[in-house]
């Protein structure tokens, strides 16, 4: 109930502010005091200097099926690059051919997050690079032996000793995990939307500019806001209306699992909404494939707003200018296995 009432508040002051605004029709200067436009250099990381070298190194590591148990996962079989930066698909499916509890979360702009996964579970991308490697029901690796993996290719421990040239012994778990942060931190994707903050009144047409006039008036940038639109803050999913167990099963309570706190049940983080159209399907779930109805379920749920088509199809053509332009990805050419690299096996561990 604290946590109901916190983000009740927490919307209400945020749309009391904002009308003024709202009403004297400046629009861009709302949407400024609200939003940041995305870095125009590669933002920085806690404790990883960010370097050419590491981030060579965090590409293929990116990409390698090897850091799999079976051989057959890399990070960019959730992640694909070339389909948003997630796998299209309502959970992910890895080891074994498990499915995954969750629906897998954009790449893009990743580095921008306050933290990472749907119940921010991890405070960073290397932290979060470790996760899928050791869960059963993903790559099914363990530290010791992606280690054993990279330390059998002398072309990888070539490639570690340059990014880290300082270390006695680079080939590490944490350095695996520091390199593809490096990577990931690149893959940012500006978008009409920046142009827009930036002052081109024009990059935005007027059924976007409508709804993101909606945006703001709605409540919808009280949970979706700053330089992600969104990836910050955790609410209650269902905050005036619980959406039926097809949206959000009964079995998984969200940041719950994490804290422990009673008043975290059903609270998740909330999501980065940038690329948000390429990113189908939607919700932690995975079971909503449409963006209007995703719009029309998250307005009835955390705001208690029945929306028009109308209004509902600018509010889409707002998220569709957040859409942005993908760095340009050449696919690594990755190191050869040798006789003491670690065989693949597809071997499904109990669960502990």
């Amino acid at each position: 109930m604290t946590r109901l009432l916190t983000a009740v508040l927490t919307c209400s002051t945020a749309l009391i502010g904002l009308a003024p605004a709202v009403l004297a029709d400046d629009l861009r200067e709302t949407a400024e005091a609200l939003f940041k436009p995305l870095p125009s250099t590669i933002p920085a990381v806690k404790d990883n200097p960010i370097t050419e070298e590491k981030i060579e190194l965090g590409k293929a590591l990116f990409f390698d099926p090897r850091l799999s148990a079976s051989g057959v996962f890399s990070c960019n079989s959730c992640h694909n690059l070339a389909t948003g930066g997630d796998d299209n698909l309502e959970t992910s499916i890895g080891h074994g051919w498990q499915k995954g509890p969750r629906n897998s979360p954009t790449v893009l702009n990743a580095v921008l997050n306050e933290a990472q996964f749907w119940d921010g579970r991890a405070d960073d991308l290397k932290a979060q690079a470790k996760g899928p490697i050791q869960a059963g029901v993903e790559m099914a690796n363990t530290p010791d032996n992606v280690v054993a993996t990279l330390t059998s290719m002398p072309q990888y421990v070539a490639w570690f000793e340059a990014a880290f040239p300082d270390e006695a012994d680079p080939v590490t778990f944490d350095n695996m995990a520091k390199a593809i942060e490096a990577y990931e931190a690149t893959l940012i994707t500006p978008a009409p939307f920046d142009a827009y903050l930036n002052g081109n009144d024009d990059a935005l047409d007027a059924d976007a500019k409508a709804g993101l006039a909606l945006f703001v008036d709605k409540g919808c940038a009280a949970c979706h806001s700053g330089v992600n639109v969104g990836g910050h803050g955790y609410y209650p999913f269902g905050l005036i209306e619980k959406p039926g167990a097809e949206v959000l099963p009964e079995g998984d309570k969200g940041r719950f699992a994490v804290t422990e706190t009673v008043d975290d049940e059903y609270v998740f983080r909330a999501s980065p909404l940038r690329n948000v159209s390429v990113t189908a399907p939607y919700f932690h779930s995975g079971k909503v494939w449409d963006l209007k109805v995703a719009v029309q379920i998250m307005a009835e749920s955390q705001l208690g707003e029945e929306l028009s088509d109308e209004e509902a199809d600018q509010l889409v053509a707002f998220l569709h200018s957040l859409t942005g332009e993908m760095p340009e990805v050449v696919y690594p050419v990755l190191p050869p296995e040798t006789a003491t690299t670690p065989r693949p096996t597809d071997e499904i561990m109990p669960a502990n």
